[in-house]
């Protein structure tokens, strides 16, 4: 008899604690939240903030400068019998914006070949300051004869740039490996492509 009751007292004292342990999980969340609105230290990264509900706006880019507006150009020279063209002449962003884009290539050959391309910049201060996360020129590619590709160029403009400068051009010249490598153009001599309706975005 007397084990039955210390067993029933164990169990007892087993449920408190299992009721206060969740008690304590439960309250965890408002306590972060107090904590961080007390002391103005954010304990928790976004993506935890997200997960306990603690965050209910998007974060802002604050890295954008949206008083600023910079046209980008872009060119492209072909130094063979291909087609190599941008999908639009320009856009129009905010420094520190990412921006996507597509440039198209086809091999018009009846042969395999393989080709790269080569950037130039101007004005020619605007290199520094053009990062390009993403771009078909970090690669080689080969394509069959008649094979069309699309390839994109992400970047982003640093908001360091000179506020001086308010058109950025970017000029590719896209060249068959193996061949002699060409210069890259000098003050974009290349032609510009006119067949592209001239779109913003």
């Amino acid at each position: 008899m007397e084990l039955r009751i210390e067993n029933l007292r164990m169990v007892g004292k087993l449920a408190v604690v299992v009721a206060v342990m969740f008690a304590f999980g439960y309250a965890l969340v408002p306590l972060y939240k107090a904590i961080c609105e007390f002391t103005g230290i954010n304990v928790l990264s976004q993506g935890e903030r997200n997960v306990l509900g603690l965050s209910r706006v998007a974060p802002e880019n604050t890295q954008v400068d949206f008083s600023r507006t910079i046209t980008v150009e872009f060119d492209a020279n072909a130094r063979g019998p291909w087609s190599f063209r941008p999908m639009q002449n320009y856009v129009k962003v905010h420094p520190g914006q990412m921006v996507t884009v597509m440039y198209e290539f086809q091999n018009t050959q009846e042969r395999r070949m393989s080709a790269q391309a080569i950037p130039s910049y101007a004005p020619r201060q605007a290199a520094a300051h053009f990062n390009k996360l993403e771009c078909f020129c970090f690669n080689e590619y080969t394509l069959n004869p008649g094979e069309k590709k699309q390839w994109p160029v992400v970047f982003v403009i640093d908001p360091k740039l000179s506020r001086d400068v308010g058109t950025i051009t970017l000029s590719y010249t896209f060249f068959e490996v193996g061949s002699k490598t060409p210069a890259a153009p000098s003050g974009l001599l290349g032609t510009r492509l006119v067949s592209v309706k001239d779109q913003g975005a």
